[in-house]
């Protein structure tokens, strides 16, 4: 794609340029924001204004066109999201709808511009806003420096040929002295300040600012004829100084030389055996299996969505519209309206939403649905998995959603970035959703994160690999945003379109997980998005219990913890798992079940029937069992899989299992549901408690 280059001179910003034009993408304009005419240097969060007045010599040295603009906004929003979470609209006033208005002009002179380059590393705090306003452009981020490791970084900008100086010192160690100093003087001076303060080999703390001088797509080399130190604060911790640039010229460079540099491989060494491992096995490709074809669902018409509160987390369940006729968009209208109107008796809004899960009878209508879906959300939508379902006609579209009433601490990972990381999302949601310590990791697919697109040829071995890790980097991307934590799955649900696949992504998961201390399930469903074979999703938890202290009970203390896990049987007709924390609700279990044909009836008695005698069999199993101590009754939401016609009384049980109220529940027909040590159940009810 044609794309516009946000330039700030430094290293960064221009190195990303060298991965854009690898990647297919085509220069065809630069774009810069600064202050003031007079004015050096400006107190922004979002840029770098200081080096201003080279800027112009980096793009002609680039030979494109320069777009330039003033700073004349300020940081008004400073948190972690920027923007309503109701609405695509800016903050009138804030710094970065001066990026707004100067990319709306490049547009406006080079409409045929699809992608913008963003030198970002880690900033978190400049991704979410730049990817705002290209949200509103319908411009695609080009960020292939995103999350990557610093110091690799910087050894592969020196060897590809790129010089940039330090114009800006600001940081533990640096002094006036290192101004003007190359990348590769000063690697190894990174590197022990790194090692001594943890300070940021790339400059990501604010440690240092840079000027690129020579890159391998500039024609004309930067020449510095006259500079002057100025000292903005001197300091024994600390100097901040940086370089005025009174005169430079630009030296045309006669050899122009295509640039050698590391492009990283898309699976780690980790995931990468994992792929080899699930190649190595003899995976059957064929058609899906007789056991698993589509047959008409229980007919859940009757159902109507219902909801509940605990604490603060709001629970809304089988959400759907019966009404026959109209456009498929109508219809997931209705569902949301029907979904606002449930969340509404709470005093909570679709923007509290923290997950939802979107059932289709056709993925089909999964560009339709997302059009309509994306209209009920702005900044930092929900987390969310959408997979197709035999859904009964004339239902096309199911979901349920968690919500939370305290929206002001939630935490989202909402990447819309092309880049070597992860997937951008491909629809209106994002990758990670937090809060109050539960994180909620939208369903992954194994998408290869630099095109978007799936492997080619068509590979379950890699598509199963690239989900685990997906899954992986958005954790710790997620983890280091709010405070670092390392996060435990206390839920993992994998998602599959072909019940052939089921063995071998077992054996990828028991791979990756050793030792399982997960409650997991897999489950074949009819379809999932973009044709992928499988799809991971999963809830963690930090690990972050607030207890009370020792020496104070009225005073809470934070404490890092690991959750408990039980797994069993029982009568070869029931199958457990539980994970959940001693000192708090949390705790997800997942319940597996077969049809107990004439065993259920020896439970009959008079003012019983056969599902009464199966629910009290199963409390019984698992009144002693420890995790399950606190589920029944602190149950917030309930998903139920299940294989249609092989289940009799099966939604009375459901029933029957939890204490008046009963909790929302969700009923979603598979074509295949399997545990970790065992394929063929009929049903497995999954249990979510706060």
């Amino acid at each position: 794609m044609k794309y516009v280059a946000l330039l700030s001179g430094g290293k960064d910003s221009c190195y990303n340029l060298l991965h854009c034009q690898r990647n297919g993408h085509q220069l065809v304009s630069a774009a810069s924001l600064g202050p003031e005419p007079g004015k050096e240097e400006l107190d922004s969060y979002m840029y770098q204004t200081v080096g201003q007045d080279a800027i112009e010599l980096v793009a002609r040295a680039l030979d494109v066109p320069l777009y330039r603009r003033v700073i004349s906004g300020h940081a008004l929003e400073q948190g972690s999201e920027y923007g309503a979470r109701n609405s695509a609209s800016g903050t009138v006033g804030d710094e970065t709808e001066d990026l707004y208005a100067l990319l709306s002009t490049v547009k406006s002179k080079h409409p045929d511009i699809e992608g913008v380059s963003v030198g970002a590393i880690l900033s978190n705090y400049q991704r979410v806003r730049v990817e705002h306003v290209c949200r509103r452009l319908s411009l695609t981020p080009l960020c292939y420096l995103w999350q990557r490791d610093q110091g690799e970084l910087m050894t592969e900008m020196i060897e590809a040929g790129m010089e940039a100086i330090l114009i800006k010192v600001a940081g533990i160690g640096l002094t006036v002295k290192h101004l003007g100093n190359t990348l590769a003087q000063m690697e190894p001076i990174f590197i022990k300040l790194n090692n001594l303060y943890g300070a940021h080999i790339c400059g990501e703390g604010g440690e240092y600012e840079t000027l690129t001088v020579d890159c391998p797509l500039f024609k004309h080399r930067i020449v510095l004829t006259e500079v002057e130190t100025v000292i903005h604060s001197d300091s024994d911790f600390a100097t901040v100084a940086y370089l005025r640039i009174k005169n430079a010229t630009l030296q045309p460079k006669s050899i122009t030389t295509q640039p050698v540099f590391h492009i990283p491989e898309v699976l780690e060494e980790k995931f990468a055996s994992i792929r080899d491992h699930i190649t190595s096995l003899e995976v059957q490709e064929d058609s899906i299996d007789t056991r698993s074809q589509p047959s008409q669902p229980s007919n859940i018409a009757g159902s109507s969505a219902r909801s509940k509160q605990l604490s603060s987390w709001i629970a809304v369940s089988n959400v759907h519209s019966w009404e026959s006729g109209g456009s498929v968009e109508d219809e997931v209208t209705r569902c949301f309206r029907v979904l606002q109107e449930e969340l509404a008796q709470y005093s909570v809004e679709l923007s509290d939403c923290t997950n939802i899960n979107i059932f289709l009878s056709s993925m089909d209508l999964f560009s339709s649905v997302n059009a309509v879906y994306s209209t009920f959300f702005g900044t930092s939508p929900p987390a969310r998995a959408c997979v197709a379902v035999d859904l009964p006609a004339p239902c096309r579209v199911m979901l349920d959603c968690i919500a939370h009433s305290r929206t002001t601490e939630r935490h989202a990972l909402h990447v819309q970035s092309l880049s070597y990381w992860a997937p951008a999302n491909i629809g209106p949601y994002s990758q990670a959703a937090m809060i109050d310590d539960k994180v909620f990791i939208s369903g992954q697919i194994g998408l290869i994160p630099r095109s978007l697109s799936l492997p080619s040829p068509q590979s379950l071995a890699f598509e199963t690999a690239l989900s685990l890790q997906h899954v992986n980097r958005v954790t710790q991307a997620l983890g280091t945003n709010t405070g670092g934590w390392a996060g435990h799955t206390q839920l993992a649900i994998y998602w599959l379109a072909n019940a052939s696949h089921l063995p071998a992504v077992l054996q990828g998961h028991s791979t990756f997980e050793s030792k399982s201390t997960t409650p997991t399930l897999f489950l074949v469903v009819e379809h999932l998005p973009k044709n992928a074979l499988v799809e991971k999703q999963v809830l963690l938890h930090t690990g972050r219990i607030a207890i009370p202290d020792e020496d104070d009970d009225d005073e809470l203390v934070v404490q890092n913890r690991t959750p408990a896990f039980q797994q069993g049987d029982h009568l070869d007709i029931f199958h457990w798992e539980v994970s959940w924390f001693d000192d708090s609700n949390s705790s997800c279990a997942v319940i597996c079940g077969r049809d107990g044909g004439d065993y259920w009836w020896s439970f009959k008695s008079p003012g019983n029937n056969a599902c009464l005698g199966e629910a009290h069999s199963l409390k019984e199993a698992l009144r002693s069992e420890r995790g399950f101590n606190s589920v029944w009754a602190r149950t917030l939401s309930v998903r139920v899989f299940y294989v249609p016609l092989r289940v009799l009384s099966f939604f009375s049980l459901c029933e029957r299992l939890f204490e008046t109220p009963q909790p929302p529940m969700t009923f979603i027909p598979c074509r295949n549901i399997a545990s970790q040590g065992r394929d063929g159940w009929d049903y497995a009810i999954c249990i979510l408690t706060v």
